[in-house]
């Protein structure tokens, strides 16, 4: 059993004998990431996605393979999945809340790991304040999530049936056509309806992206050109999502070259160390009065 393996088990199993550790909130969970904005995509914004990990040395359960894939969604909402052919999928999207997201996740990970092959987890021991986080169970390095059309990278070498099947096929149904954009990180253009977005995750402390984005707004920079439009901005796990809105007769590739130029007036935006004008404060009001936070 890995160190991780065991540090989970301590801290979900003798209740009647220990104290269990309450888990502290974390606003920012996956901060320190070399993919927090990736990993803030597939918890929140991205419909159909998969990304590919790597266990630290000593993390993963006995037995398990070196890898597991993050998935937002799995079939019947599971927290995890050990399939038959050994592939290790945990749902992003799935799961409890314990106020860290990256503890939850963590437990997961182990618990889809730790089961037999060819068997869902339905359900995962609620973590403590001593369950590992994500940081103490994986190599820490980039990547970016592989955006799908639909849910059938659920399927290996065994196919779903019955009540998975079935969700399985409720969920391509459902999923929002979503291309990722080239200009810059973490962005997305989706068409919900006969609308379309581009939804932006930003890397940055959310309380100087705020402050960037009332910058833009209040010197009229903060479109993308044409009829486009910023609707406002998404909190989630501690960044902000800006989120515009388009001309539903243009697909993705037309919104590059206007969505690195704003990258670049962002930037500029961001490293300015001037307090906010009267018309900039309006702005962030503004701004901050339409936020929604996801989860």
């Amino acid at each position: 059993m890995g160190k991780a393996s065991r540090r989970l088990k301590d801290a979900t199993t003798n209740g009647s004998t220990r104290r269990t550790k309450a888990v502290p909130f974390v606003r920012r969970p996956f901060e320190g990431l070399a993919a927090e904005t990736e990993w803030v995509a597939l918890r929140e914004i991205l419909p159909a996605a998969t990304a590919t990990v790597t266990w630290a040395d000593g993390a993963a359960p006995d037995g398990a393979p070196a890898e597991a894939t993050l998935a937002t969604v799995l079939p019947l909402a599971w927290p995890g999945l050990h399939r038959g052919d050994g592939t290790v999928l945990v749902g992003m999207q799935s799961g409890s809340s314990s106020g860290d997201a990256s503890r939850d996740l963590a437990a997961q990970l182990l618990a889809a790991a730790s089961a037999e092959p060819g068997t869902p987890v339905p359900q995962v021991p609620a973590p403590t304040g001593d369950s590992p986080r994500l940081q103490d169970v994986l190599v820490d390095e980039p990547f970016l999530a592989s955006v799908h059309e639909g849910f059938d990278f659920w399927v290996g070498e065994q196919e779903l049936e019955g009540d998975a099947k079935d969700s399985l096929l409720r969920a391509n149904e459902s999923v929002v056509p979503t291309t990722r954009m080239a200009a810059l990180p973490s962005a997305f253009w989706v068409r919900i309806g006969e609308r379309t977005h581009i939804r932006l995750v930003l890397g940055d402390d959310e309380d100087a992206a705020t402050d960037a984005l009332a910058r833009l707004h209040a010197a009229g920079d903060d479109a993308l050109g044409g009829s486009t439009r910023l609707l406002g901005a998404f909190r989630a796990c501690g960044l902000l999502v800006p989120v515009w809105d388009l001309d539903p007769e243009l697909e993705a590739a037309a919104y590059e070259d206007e969505l690195m130029a704003w990258g670049t007036r962002y930037a500029v935006a961001l490293a300015s160390g001037a307090s906010l004008t009267a018309d900039e404060r309006r702005a962030r009001s503004g701004l901050l009065s339409r936020q929604v936070t996801l989860r």
